[in-house]
Parts: structure tokens; sequence; C-alpha cells
């Protein structure tokens, strides 16, 4: 058995029952994801649009690829055609160039996360809980007929401190209950918890994730 088939199975036991994986591939060559995809693995997450679209290309087309990287708005009309998810959404202007590309190039709905910033670090990016609500309270997304906003997506601290860690992701865990109860209550939808990485997954379930995002523990390092 590959080495990337046999992380990838030794990542799937360690998952509860409803926590699905997003395989971070960007950076692996596309040889690599057909081992994972040979053992059953359909969700793949990218962050490069070039990168994407040449996978895009060379691979099966049941594949739901994940744009996992920061999005720059003058990118989203390149990663429209491919992606299943915009994972990272960080504000109103980058939620309406989704839409308005999704209206232009024919697709029906791009579903996305609202990306939050809990972290402290400040190279991250994201929405602070207070600018999500007042993202969702001003209600112009209900307007987008192409955008489906179907959860919240994180990054922890890096930071081998356990405990702030888990403080992290329950204070996301707790702000997906306040958004969902505000705002979604009727929206079966907006259901999604995307947090958790190689080094932090296990604690992230801990605290309601449903997403894990992991490259590295299954494909071994980045190929640049």
């Amino acid at each position: 058995m590959s080495d990337v088939k046999s992380n990838l199975r030794q990542v799937r036991a360690s998952l509860p029952e409803g926590v699905r994986l997003v395989a971070v591939s960007k950076f692996h060559p596309a040889e690599k994801l057909m081992e994972a995809y040979a053992d059953g693995q359909r969700i793949f997450g990218e962050s490069h649009e070039q990168e994407l679209r040449t996978k895009h290309e060379q691979l099966p087309k049941d594949i739901e690829w994940h744009f996992i990287g920061h999005l720059q708005t003058n990118k989203v009309k390149l990663i429209v055609p491919y992606v299943s998810m915009i994972e990272a959404v960080d504000s109103i202007r980058l939620l309406r160039e989704i839409e308005r590309q999704a209206e232009r190039q024919g697709r029906a709905e791009v579903r996305v996360l609202l990306e939050l910033h809990l972290a402290e670090e400040a190279t991250k990016y994201g929405l602070t809980p207070d600018d999500c609500r007042q993202l969702l309270s001003d209600g112009e997304w209900r307007t987008m007929k192409h955008v489906r906003i179907c959860g919240l997506m994180m990054m922890a601290s890096n930071t081998d401190d356990e405990a702030r860690i888990e403080r992290e992701f329950q204070m996301a865990s707790d702000l997906f209950d306040e958004f969902k109860s505000t705002f979604f209550a009727a929206d079966d939808a907006f259901c999604e918890r995307s947090w958790g990485m190689s080094d932090d997954y296990r604690l992230a379930v801990r605290h309601a994730s449903t997403m894990v995002r992991i490259g590295t523990t299954i494909f071994g390092p980045r190929e640049y």
C-alpha cells in the first residue's frame, strides 16, 4: 500500500462519524491525488487558481474542489467554473464578486463559508466576530441568487498552547450556534464548521467541527 493510502486511512480512522475530510492537495502532484482518489477520497482543497484549473482538467470530474486559501476578488472569475465550495470568504465585497461571476458564468449556486479571524496572529485573514455579525445583519447576502452561505471556517493560532487552540475552536462553535439561530434557523444548508488541520484536527473535532482540512499528514511535505 502506498504511503498516501496508508496515511489517508489512518486519518479517516481517527475522525468521528459525520466529520468530512478535505484533503489539502495544493503543491502536490496529480499522481498523489489519484492515489487518494483511488482509495475513495473525493474532496480536495486547493489555494491557487492556476493549479486548481490544471488539476481539474487532469483529474476525474466527480471530485469536489474546495478553494481554501485567501481569495482576491480579481481571481474569483478564474475559479468559479471549477469550485464546489469557497471556504474563506472574508468580506461582503468578495461575496458580491462571487455572486457576479457565478451569474455571468452560468453557475446556479456556489457554496461558501464565512471565514472568522479568531487567532491572535495579525497575519491571518478573516472577519472578526463583530464584522461577521454586521455582514449578516445587513442582509445583502439574502438577495444573492447564486451564493449559498453554508457555514463558518477558521484557523486556530499557530501555537503549542492547546488550551488556547481549544478556546478558539469553542469560540467558533459558539458563533456558529449564534448565527444559526439568528440568521439561518430555517436553512439546513448552513451546517458546516470547517476548523482543524494536520496539527490540531483532533482538538477541532472536540469542538463540533464537521470538516477538517488535512494535507501534510496525508501527502507528506509539499512539492513546490
